[in-house]
């Protein structure tokens, strides 16, 4: 039955052509969402979307850092530029500082066939092009089978479930939102590796608008600013 409600989705939200996925989003400028963790505010992720005639630029940053007494037990950042031209994605890279361990992505187009070449600290080779870099913030993630780790490049096979509707209240604003679970279908991979993450869209816009999983504790991105 949720299979079926998801394919019903799907026929809402799911243009017949890719570049209208980042179309949807044409009037966004700025996306800053905060992160909680056990209901307690830790940091931020930051989208910055830069347009140049057919160029799309987007600037993405994550910082955050967990601490108790005091002294600060992890810390983690990440800068990121994902790009696009007339609407298809033209390619990725990313620098992250996870506890003092360095990750990296590049993600490049073959220009004989399109396929994705990725350079990563994880993963090193070609892939589909119908992969997605996973930066959540493009509703299109919901109909793909894999996406690319925005951290270190390594793919990760996933299982896409339409969860319902659902009212999301952020502040003083609550939102109607479309929501999914993404897991991993692989289930040979470890505990600390597997997917289980629930996101939110805004039902009319597809802006993300939440997201929430469990690991060490209960984290969640909610929206904070749109420009």
């Amino acid at each position: 039955m949720k299979k079926y409600l998801l394919s019903i989705a799907l026929i809402f939200i799911s243009p017949l052509e890719i570049n209208a996925h980042v179309d949807h989003y044409s009037k966004y400028n700025y996306l800053e969402y905060e992160l909680f963790r056990n209901n307690k505010s830790i940091g931020y992720h930051k989208y910055n979307f830069k347009r140049n005639g057919p160029d799309l630029i987007i600037d993405n940053e994550v910082s955050f850092k967990i601490r108790k007494f005091g002294v600060d037990l992890y810390k983690y950042y990440a800068k990121g530029v994902e790009k696009y031209k007339n609407g298809i994605f033209s390619g990725f890279n990313s620098e992250t500082n996870q506890n003092k361990k360095e990750k990296y992505v590049n993600i490049t187009i073959d220009p004989n066939d399109k396929a994705l070449i990725i350079d990563g600290s994880s993963f090193k080779g070609k892939v589909d092009k119908d992969l997605i870099i996973g930066t959540w913030w493009n509703h299109e993630i919901v109909q793909k089978k894999a996406q690319i780790s925005a951290v270190s490049g390594r793919i990760i096979k996933q299982n896409v479930e339409f969860i319902g509707k659902e009212d999301v209240k952020i502040g003083d604003k609550v939102y109607k939102t479309l929501r999914f679970n993404f897991s991993s279908s692989d289930p040979s991979l470890s505990k600390d590796k597997k997917l289980n993450t629930d996101i939110w869209y805004e039902e009319k816009t597809f802006l993300w608008v939440k997201a929430a999983f469990d690991k060490t504790g209960y984290w969640e991105y909610r929206l904070k600013k749109v420009n």
